[in-house]
């Protein structure tokens, strides 16, 4: 038998509770603060906002929930289905409230299900439909996704789900079990166990035994029954240990039943024989799988993570698969008739195991893989905003892509002693791991020469060095050689934007830096130590001038990088958590123990903006891309984002989970949070990105409202009830008047080329004239006339005019008057003369100047139209309105009537009106200009 390797099983993963640091203070420095209860949440999908706040917004005005990275699996077995249609294998496993579907040639994701109300907590498949069960209730999904049936009748939490042809049967913790109609969802049969006698913990179906299933019980017997006749056919008495799995052998009537104590029976149950007995050290069975490849093989997995491969012909252990999980083996599968082991465990992995060496034992092919423990630190790698390193209390540093699950890669583990460690084949061996790492800096200038990340363990006094590129721990551990003491940890990081150096603050209150190519020590800020408590935070500037640190005393020192001399000095209101910088715009933020914010200019080395607000510790901060924003995260569950040109809160939304870690996007687009409790890091779309966004400051009263964390899929539905649409302030799209005040000048909309050019016309034309006339071509080919557009089509012969028709000819249309003199001649009788002028704003300089022309007497036009276009330009200096072309028709109007206008008495006197009328606006304009230019002058000039 296998060697025992643990004890004790857990059907279901413990759950994670947090350290101590996370909901105290330090010591000394205020009261011990707890976590704050989980807030009541109602609705099942992402980013559907739970109450409103006091201006009526419905949810966070700048963030949306888009998907959760880095999910992939939890303690639910996993479901393997084969599509007949495709020829392809499919494997689901659930995630939290909804399930994944993979192609298990690819491992590729291939659907995200609709969330439930609560988490899963037991799965099933036949060839058309998943099921899935969440408290006392179960849906069946189609195609991956849509809830089409629900299944409502039991009291107690579902455990057990056995597809059943069209039926389903469905077992509860109290031995309820009932047998549904898939499609009516009626129920077809109930049978009540009771408890203390045979409390069902397995199900199964066997393999051509019609309308029968064998059940397991917790008390070690086994009943067979006939749910068509309802009958009890007969009962296996069982090995007096309690049953946890059923698995189908691929020779019929023979059944392979796990037990408590380790044991797997080959139980031959049409003569109740037991065949063969296997046992082994680890625990409890979790789950069998026989190979049907043509090779007698089993795996039964253990709580431990380790897989047994036991050999039915010469009953006997073949090998042994250690660690293939860091926790219990929650489900194990062999595909159909290919070498081929899918697994699934609580540690949030998906692995796909082949057979094709001469040991028999499994290699490891395909793998999904995230943290199985909560994370401690997450950052965006890069420039460009695709992959986000985060580190986790599992001990591993690992990247996820923004982009597709193909592109996440793990760093590992961090080992004490690489190379002995690889000598020895201790990789899997915990005593030589390093312990979680609690912070870490990332730079990508350098990732192809040597490492780029520089992490800090927790408790201990060396930082690790890691390389992206390689996906490995680096050569180097830093730490100062004269050290000794073993209470003196690394408590802050930080890494210059060249990647050359490492800046290290410990507990004690030193500050070194090292050189990241060749891990040697290049010296240290202070005399003896920077400052006199532990140091809460390190950084540089972009350009390797100055280095930034702060202690727990409550001061902030600013030291020359170079030559390691104190710059100045400043004392804090409070001692500080965290800091972080915005190398682009020089802005140093302050996170402190008094649950508020302080912002510095690291040039002036003074405070510029305060903000305070929140009601808890403050976990962490991060800067917008330009340096606009800055967005916190605290202990009271809440997201808060501050403006920092106008110093004002602009976004507020609340979490059901408290957020421990939050990033930025370097491009802007995506917001990351990590949360306590959650193995994911969930991503928030930027809404002001592709949408119109009010950013008006909050009151200070508002109350932010909850929001769900998004799921793991990319195209969740936002759903809204009607009377949360409501038109706000911030909906409203702006409509600007034709004219924003009576007294202002305002221009028309037109082109400057309708009137820009109307004294030029005659140039123009002069410069445009052909040099020599058209040349008639010589011999023109013959044209069937058509008519002029997009589909051509021949001219209609023309018909013949009427022999009724006078011949006479109407000298009166050939000196017809145009509309605009028409409207003019109305403006004399109502004084109106919006219709003329719109009549004009529709010509172009061409028409404005013929039409202008032909205002004179000699043209056809009259004296009174002349009067009638005066008061025109009169009405349009009057309301300000379309100055400029105001101006221009004028000086056309007096270029083109010149010599006339004098000879008539009625015309002078409108002409000496408009005078003073243009001088008057000219003169206010020609006052505001000169303001203008003299202040712009004085900025450009003066020495500030």
């Amino acid at each position: 038998s296998a060697n025992a390797l643990g004890s004790g099983y857990r059907k279901r993963a413990c759950k994670y509770v947090a350290p101590a640091k996370y909901g105290a203070t330090r010591s000394g420095e205020g009261p011990v603060r707890r976590f704050p209860s989980r807030l009541e949440c109602r609705g099942t999908r992402s980013s559907v906002t739970m109450e409103r706040g006091s201006e009526g917004r419905t949810s966070s005005a700048l963030f949306a929930g888009f998907r959760a990275l880095g999910l992939f699996s939890t303690d639910i077995p996993h479901v393997v289905r084969f599509s007949a249609l495709k020829r392809r294998f499919y494997v689901t496993t659930c995630v939290g409230k909804s399930f994944h579907t993979y192609d298990v040639q690819k491992l590729s994701l291939v659907a995200v299900s609709n969330s439930l109300p609560q988490d899963i907590c037991c799965m099933a498949a036949d060839g058309r439909l998943v099921f899935a069960a969440y408290g006392n209730v179960f849906s069946a999904f189609a195609r991956n996704k849509e809830v089409v049936h629900t299944f409502k009748g039991h009291k107690a939490e579902i455990h057990l789900l056995q597809p059943f042809g069209d039926h389903i049967i469905s077992v509860d913790t109290d031995s309820i079990l009932i047998i549904w109609h898939i499609y009516s969802e009626e129920e077809y049969l109930q049978l009540t166990f009771d408890k203390s006698v045979f409390k069902i913990s397995a199900i199964l179906h066997p393999s051509t035994y019609l309308n029968k299933i064998l059940l397991g019980s917790e008390q070690g017997s086994l009943q067979l029954w006939n749910v068509k006749s309802n009958k009890l056919l007969y009962t296996f008495q069982g090995w007096k240990i309690g049953v946890t799995a059923l698995q189908q052998a691929p020779a019929v009537d023979v059944v392979a039943v796990g037990l408590m104590s380790g044991q797997v029976i080959i139980h031959n149950i049409k003569f109740d024989e037991t065949l063969m007995k296997f046992h082994q050290d680890w625990g409890p069975i979790t789950s069998i799988s026989f190979r049907t490849d043509g090779h007698p093989i089993m795996a039964a997995g253990s709580p431990c993570g380790h897989i047994g491969l036991w050999d039915l012909e010469d009953k006997k252990l073949i090998n042994q698969m250690r660690n293939a999980h860091s926790t219990a083996i929650a489900g194990l599968t062999f595909l159909h008739r290919e070498p081929l082991l899918v697994t699934n465990g609580a540690d949030n992995a998906l692995r796909i195991w082949i057979f094709d060496g001469p040991t028999g034992e499994g290699r490891l092919l395909r793998f999904r893989m995230g943290h199985s423990a909560p994370l401690t630190k997450i950052r965006y790698y890069g420039q460009n905003g695709q992959q986000i390193l985060s580190a986790s209390q599992d001990g591993t540093l690992q990247s996820f892509s923004t982009i597709h699950e193909k592109f996440n890669k793990s760093l590992g583990h961090g080992l004490i002693n690489k190379k002995r460690v690889k000598r020895k084949g201790l990789q899997n061996a915990i005593s030589v791991r390093l312990p979680p790492i609690t912070k870490f800096a990332a730079e990508e200038a350098r990732e192809s020469d040597w490492d780029s990340i520089i992490a800090c363990h927790q408790g201990k006094l060396s930082c690790s060095t890691w390389n992206y590129q390689r996906s490995t721990i680096g050569a180097y551990f830093l730490k100062p050689k004269e050290l000794k003491k073993d209470d003196i940890t690394a408590t802050a990081v930080d890494i210059t934007s060249c990647g050359n150096f490492a800046v290290i603050g410990l507990s004690s209150g030193a500050v070194d830096v090292y050189n990241m190519q060749s891990g040697i020590h290049r010296g240290s800020f202070g005399e003896d130590q920077a400052h006199k408590g532990s140091v809460r935070g390190v950084a540089v500037d972009g350009l390797n001038q100055l280095t930034i640190t702060t202690g727990s005393e409550g001061l902030l020192k600013f030291w020359n990088f170079k030559n390691k001399i104190l710059i100045h000095s400043m004392s804090l209101d409070s001692s500080p958590n965290m800091m972080l910088l915005h190398r682009d715009s020089g802005i140093l933020g302050l996170a402190l123990d008094d649950f508020s914010i302080s912002v510095l200019d690291i040039e002036t080395r003074k405070i510029v903006r305060e903000f305070s607000g929140h009601q808890g510790q403050i976990n962490d901060l991060t800067f917008s891309p330009d340096g606009r924003w800055l967005i916190s995260a605290s202990m009271d569950c809440s997201v808060r984002t501050w403006d920092l040109p106008s110093g004002c809160l602009i976004d507020s939304f609340l979490l059901d989970s408290a957020p421990l870690n939050i990033t930025m996007s370097p491009t802007g687009d995506f917001l990351a949070t990590s949360h306590v409790d959650h193995l994911g890091i969930y991503l928030w779309s930027n809404i002001s990105l592709y949408s119109v966004v009010s950013l008006r400051p909050l009151p200070t009263d508002y109350v932010p409202s909850v929001v769900m964390l998004p799921g793991t899929c990319q195209t969740q539905d936002v759903e809204l009830l009607e009377e949360t649409i409501e038109p706000s302030d911030e909906m409203i799209e702006y409509d600007s008047p034709e004219q924003l005040n009576e007294q202002l000048v305002t221009l028309s909309l037109l082109p400057e080329s309708r009137w820009k050019n109307l004294l030029n016309l005659d140039v123009i034309k002069k410069k445009n004239k052909p040099k020599e006339p058209p040349k008639v071509p010589k011999s023109a080919p013959f044209f069937i006339p058509t008519v002029p557009g997009l589909v051509p089509r021949y001219a209609a012969p023309e018909q013949k005019n009427d022999p009724h028709q006078s011949k006479v000819v109407n000298l009166g249309i050939l000196a017809q008057k145009s509309d605009f003199c028409l409207k003019l001649e109305e403006g004399l009788v109502n004084n109106k003369y919006e219709a003329a002028l719109n009549l004009l704003k529709e010509l172009g300089p061409s028409g404005i100047e013929t039409e202008l022309r032909s205002l004179s007497p000699d043209c056809g036009g009259s004296v009174e139209v002349m009067q009638s276009f005066l008061k025109m330009i009169g009405m349009m200096l009057d309301r300000k309105r379309d100055f400029e072309l105001a101006q221009a028709y004028l000086a056309l109007f007096l270029k083109l009537h010149l010599k006339m206008l004098p000879s008539e008495p009625v015309l002078l006197e409108e002409m000496t009106k408009l005078s003073s009328q243009v001088e008057e606006n000219w003169i206010h304009l020609q006052s505001l200009f000169n303001q203008s230019m003299c202040i712009l002058n004085y900025i450009k000039s003066a020495l500030l």
